[in-house]
């Protein structure tokens, strides 16, 4: 059921000139992707941003932690929801207390690195250091080690795969699928549509018209119009 992983030498889409917003945090993670596939390559942990599977499933993962709204806690618990939250220690701040109450609910916590800064062509020091860091900073919390990495912006090297790997990372999570601030969905690569595997990213701290409760809601409507339904990506991965 493992998504055929991918080695991209030269970074994600995106990192052919990557934007930076005037927060200097780049642009949506929407416009990044992982368009070459191929096999794993010396133990480095797959490159995912679609899982070949059979089964009607679709994953959807939360960026950066920005957003902590009480009322998606009570939507998970209710829906049962295994939802990926990735998070960044320094956008979390005070706000682990919401998390825990998210993994209480059945939601799994994963790592986005400590700064969320854009890694690719970073010493592998520096990119050790933010990936590792938040693996601490998530076990010391939670008593947890995750094994599911998403780059920032989804922009990385071997550099990034090599430090990963030493970190105790298995996968690194990108993107097919990104639900903009208004709750459309916007695809990285291939036609357009919901599709079995697909992973869907959901970023936080971006101006939106809809609460995440309510963009998460749309987005179920239309998962399940399509006839899937919600898996938890770590059983996949």
């Amino acid at each position: 059921m493992v998504c055929a992983g991918a080695i991209l030498l030269a970074g994600c889409a995106g990192a052919a000139g990557e934007r930076t917003g005037a927060d200097g945090r780049g642009q949506s993670p929407a416009r990044a992707s992982s368009d070459v596939r191929g096999p794993d390559r010396g133990g480095l942990p797959p490159v995912v941003d679609h899982v070949r599977t059979r089964d009607r499933v679709v994953f959807l993962t939360y960026d950066d932690g920005a957003e902590r709204d009480p009322r998606f806690v009570d939507l998970v618990r209710e829906r049962r929801l295994p939802v990926s939250m990735f998070l960044t220690d320094s956008v979390v701040g005070p706000g682990y207390g919401h998390f825990a109450r998210l993994r209480g609910v059945g939601a799994s916590l994963q790592n986005h690195t400590l700064d969320h800064p854009a890694l690719r062509g970073l010493p592998y020091s520096g990119q050790r250091a933010e990936i590792c860091g938040q693996q601490y900073k998530l076990r010391s919390r939670f008593g947890i080690r995750p094994r599911l990495f998403r780059p920032p912006y989804g922009t990385y090297d071997t550099t990034t795969l090599h430090a990963a790997a030493d970190c105790g990372i298995r996968a690194v999570v990108l993107w097919r699928a990104s639900l903009g601030p208004g709750g459309a969905l916007t695809y990285t690569r291939g036609e357009p549509g919901l599709r079995p595997g697909d992973i869907v990213s959901v970023p936080s701290g971006e101006p939106a018209s809809l609460t995440l409760t309510e963009r998460t809601v749309r987005l179920l409507r239309e998962i399940e119009a399509r006839g899937l339904r919600v898996g938890r990506l770590e059983d996949y991965l």
